[in-house]
């Protein structure tokens, strides 16, 4: 039987990684940054961040994702090159049911097609079935965002189907799809990453889905 979701959580120890990517908490020394990626209008066609997108936004938002470990609500990651700490996208699973979790994920320009995403899902999600008592990982994305779809699939999420007015966007109703990920599945996905010898880029321009 699964044990019940811990009050707080605790960010890995080492941090992930895969190779140059790594995942590390929010420090708001990440502000410019963060800023300067979610005014990109691909980011903000998909996901609801504020439009105009202001410092005191990246600010609030890194403060609320610190928080998050602590209240146990989520785990939120930046990603970054292992090696000159970049900024290269954001990666946060998000509690929901008792045993279940969404992930949200968004990658900066500059670093698209070169398998962020991918990486960084596959990365979360091991960690998350080895750390915390969950049986699914769900992620969604605006039907629209076709590469959204692709970087879930490649990290082992299955397609389950499309939900009629499911995510408000800034006041916009919009339909997306869902996608699972389960404990077997997981395994299955780990197997699979471990006889391949290279991780394909993720098409499309953008990579960006709803948090």
């Amino acid at each position: 039987m699964l044990a019940r979701m811990p009050r707080t959580i605790d960010p890995p120890e080492p941090p992930l990684h895969d190779g140059d990517l790594l995942l590390r908490p929010w420090r708001e020394s990440d502000a410019d940054a963060v800023a300067a990626a979610c005014r990109d209008p691909e980011i903000a066609r998909w996901v609801p961040v504020p439009v105009p997108y202001r410092l005191e936004d990246a600010l609030d938002f890194i403060r609320s994702n610190r928080m998050a470990w602590r209240e146990g609500i989520g785990a939120a990651f930046a990603v970054v090159d292992a090696a000159s700490d970049r900024l290269l996208g954001a990666i946060t699973l998000h509690r929901a049911r008792e045993r279940e979790a969404f992930v949200g994920y968004w990658v900066a320009p500059e670093a698209r097609g070169r398998g962020v995403a991918t990486r960084a899902l596959r990365l979360v999600a091991r960690w998350a079935f080895a750390t915390l008592p969950l049986v699914r990982l769900s992620l969604y994305r605006d039907v629209g965002n076709e590469a959204s779809g692709r970087t879930a699939e490649k990290a082992g999420f299955v397609r389950e189907g499309v939900l009629r007015s499911y995510a408000d966007h800034r006041g916009e109703p919009r339909d997306c799809v869902m996608y699972s990920l389960i404990r077997s599945d997981a395994v299955v996905a780990a197997g699979a990453q471990a006889a391949s010898e290279a991780v394909l880029p993720d098409a499309g321009a953008s990579e960006a889905a709803s948090p």
